[in-house]
């Protein structure tokens, strides 16, 4: 990685949370985590000056970005990055928003697991002087745009962990995430143990949810703008894949175009059409689906398989994709796909 020397850049314009039984064992791997991250003697065992196990070299779409030692402050900018890095253990002193949570800028499955509340930093527009001002270690830009500028002007700043290969547009796996993450920040045993917790709680609902199997499902979005589909990469659709539906053929023959929905005529919703149809809301409300003629002739509308994500939470968590949310999203949205699938 080409190492530049930290500068002054211009800036660029610019209650307690729900615990279930599957986070208690996050929050225990989070706990092992923390004690392997912190700035503890015990867990600062050096070679030479840096921390043990350091430099790390991790790869990016940008090439290789090596850590020269364990990262004590971390701002994390990627949609989601700073969630994968609580759950490790690992306090950001910068974050991003994407969701306006507000806050801590988390949403309630990663409620105080912050010490101290981080300095929140835009999002599509970041003040570079701002993210300079907190001098970070290393900055998480993993699930991102992956605009090439942004990412020169970070890593101008401190290493630069962008996104991966084929990971442009927000399209970087929950796994992909928290696994570059957990290297870069030499937690890379937790990040699996995290991984495999999740795979878990996965396996486990499928075991509990036969009728998932093969079933069809959209994941659509209703906005002000009109109707989109999510498509094959993003978190949502995952979400729903890893529970054993499979994507909308005719979503999944459209073309992107690189990006993570693709665009449905108001004129004709019959491409939203499947065993399950899910839908997100975005500047809009239920009744606003629910009013449309179009909608409610769909076949599998009219036979109740379709399921309105109305409770902005229960969305967040099913739409942000963290190791964190998706637990959360198991344990809250999974009985109501169970429901909307059987036409309750």
């Amino acid at each position: 990685m080409r190492q530049t020397p930290r500068r002054t850049i211009d800036p660029v314009p610019a209650r307690r949370p729900l615990r279930t039984v599957s986070l208690a064992v996050v929050g225990a791997v989070s706990a092992l985590a923390l004690a392997a991250c912190s700035g503890s003697p015990a867990a600062e065992e050096t070679t030479g000056t840096s921390a043990e196990g350091f430099p790390v070299t991790v790869d990016s779409a940008f090439g290789e970005v090596t850590i020269p030692d364990r990262p004590e402050r971390v701002v994390a900018l990627g949609w989601g990055d700073a969630e994968a890095a609580l759950a490790l253990g690992v306090q950001p002193v910068g974050a991003s928003d994407w969701l306006a949570f507000g806050g801590e800028g988390v949403g309630p499955w990663a409620e105080d697991l912050y010490d101290t509340a981080p300095e929140i930093i835009g999002t599509l527009e970041p003040s570079y002087e701002e993210i300079l001002a907190l001098d970070p270690d290393v900055i998480l830009d993993v699930k991102s745009s992956g605009d090439e500028q942004r990412y020169e002007r970070l890593s101008e700043i401190a290493p630069t962990v962008g996104i991966l290969e084929g990971g442009q547009n927000y399209l970087t796996s929950t796994e992909d995430q928290l696994t570059v993450i957990a290297e870069a920040l030499g937690a890379a045993p937790a990040g699996e143990e995290l991984l495999a917790q999740l795979d878990a709680s996965f396996e486990a609902q499928r075991a509990a949810h036969p009728e998932f199997d093969g079933a069809t499902a959209t994941a659509a979005v209703y906005t002000s703008e009109g109707w989109s589909a999510y498509v094959e990469g993003d978190a949502r659709v995952e979400f729903l894949e890893r529970l054993g539906f499979e994507q909308n053929p005719e979503i999944a023959g459209m073309d992107a175009d690189g990006g993570f929905f693709v665009p449905i005529s108001s004129e004709d919703l019959s491409a939203l059409d499947a065993d399950l149809i899910v839908t997100f809301l975005i500047g809009t409300d239920e009744d606003e689906v629910t009013s449309q003629k179009l909608y409610t002739d769909l076949p599998a509308v009219k036979d109740g398989r379709a399921l309105i994500m109305s409770d902005q939470t229960q969305a967040n968590a099913f739409s942000t994709g963290s190791v964190l949310s998706t637990e959360y999203a198991i344990e809250t949205v999974v009985p109501q796909l169970s429901e909307a699938l059987d036409g309750k």
